[in-house]
């Protein structure tokens, strides 16, 4: 939409001249760390915690302010840091620095606090009705399903647009050469191999262990179920059962620790390895999405990208916002039976079943989950935005003498990026 982008977080890889890495913004920081340890699964704080909550806000605050005025910021758009408290000190910190400029911001809610039980018993409620997500009058909700856009107004009175994820699903997928020739030897992924991808975190909520019982139901010698991304962010219990599971059953699991990337673009290196998430979808045979809850479902959209037949659990979202769009797809309830795992047997031995069912499910997929469908929603923001500060001050910054640049009545856009970053939009001059 021809506009500059920015970036501020904890953890970078975009270009240093559009961006500002600031490490105390990392939710895995060691101060964040100590802070969620002393308020999280407990009802009452000591006021030294308090005090630290304070004093990494304020430094947080100096740095924001610090990015906005010398990137001349005129929209800022923040990925999730005011939906869930991962980081109470950065939500803080966002939320006073929009109030006190005035700030057009675009709050993007991927999942909120009160759908997650580890945030069920805090000691700092009164942070999380300030700033997750706050109210201000300058700052525009979007969600990324129907469920958080009710309980957003039932719960908070806010309103919200609401825009899926997307994929590019107006291009033919086009894997870089790297990725097709990638060697997945080192894996342990041969070429007669029967690879079954569950493409997610190693997570409680992910239900991997009903991709186990699909393939020791499977009983192919040369069935291997590789998961691709990490544990660790929510603890490394899960992953340990998993893995005792998994030998108690006879599957042969592989955990990889694969960062993803654009697929035509460059592969980024896994150790020795060049490798990428796109190169698994390339090779997999069947992809595996057995999620209790999900925000949308990231992991489903690629594999209809790259045209894999999937099965998926029918969590919430999917049954409300998915499934009635007529995806055709091997679906279960909480359950994985005898009727599915004889789906998937028959998918993996007729390729021309394969191929309808992907075909079927890439062509629902671009008219309803591709850019082109939030382009428009995101227009409209952005000139609801415009509109609303052409008739307000221009707003200085009380702690710098510098300007900081009012938004005029026209347009201005941004893209959206990742959990842990914060994109942020200014017009071209």
């Amino acid at each position: 939409m021809g506009h500059r982008i920015y970036w501020l977080a904890g953890e970078l890889d975009r270009p240093t001249k559009r961006s500002m890495l600031v490490p105390e913004a990392h939710f895995q920081s060691a101060l964040n760390g100590w802070i969620n340890e002393q308020v999280l699964k407990r009802n009452r704080r000591s006021p030294r915690t308090t005090t630290v909550i304070h004093e990494l806000r304020a430094l947080l605050k100096i740095r924001l302010n610090h990015f906005l005025d010398q990137f001349q910021i005129d929209v800022l758009i923040v990925e999730n840091a005011l939906a869930i408290p991962m980081h109470i000190p950065l939500g803080l910190a966002i939320t006073e620095v929009i109030a006190e400029r005035a700030l057009p911001s675009i709050l993007h809610h991927h999942d909120f606090y009160w759908e997650r039980t580890r945030y069920a018993e805090n000691a700092v409620a009164d942070f999380l009705r300030t700033a997750f997500p706050p109210t201000l009058p300058s700052a525009e909700h979007v969600v990324i399903n129907s469920t958080a856009q009710r309980q957003l107004a039932y719960r908070c009175g806010l309103s919200a647009t609401l825009i899926p994820n997307v994929m590019d699903f107006e291009q033919t997928p086009e894997l870089n050469p790297v990725f097709q020739r990638a060697d997945l030897k080192p894996m342990g992924i041969l070429p007669e191999d029967i690879v079954i991808l569950q493409p997610t975190r190693v997570i409680k909520r992910k239900g991997i262990e009903h991709a186990v019982d699909l393939v020791r139901a499977l009983e192919h010698p040369n069935c291997k179920l590789v998961v691709s991304h990490a544990a660790g962010d929510e603890g490394l219990a899960y992953a340990n059962w998993i893995r005792r599971y998994a030998a108690k059953s006879r599957v042969d699991l592989r955990f990889l620790e694969i960062q993803p990337g654009p697929p035509n673009g460059a592969a980024p290196q896994l150790g020795r390895q060049y490798q990428a998430l796109w190169a698994l979808y390339a090779r997999c045979d069947f992809v595996t999405f057995p999620s209790r809850r999900e925000g949308f479902g990231n992991a489903l959209l690629e594999a209809i990208y790259f045209r894999k037949p999937a099965l998926v659990n029918r969590y919430e979202t999917f049954t409300r916002d998915i499934e009635p769009l007529g995806f055709d797809l091997v679906t279960m309830d909480g359950l994985l039976d005898e009727g599915q795992i004889g789906e998937v047997e028959h998918l993996l031995s007729c390729p021309e079943r394969r191929a309808e069912m992907t075909r079927h499910n890439f062509e629902i997929a671009r008219r309803h989950f591709s850019y082109r469908q939030v382009h428009s929603r995101l227009e409209a923001i952005l000139e609801k935005i415009a509109a609303r500060t052409s008739r307000a001050p221009a707003v200085t910054a009380r702690h710098t003498r510098r300007k900081v640049i009012p938004i005029k009545p026209v347009p201005v856009a941004a893209d959206f990026q990742t959990e842990r970053s914060h994109r942020l939009a200014r017009r071209r001059h």
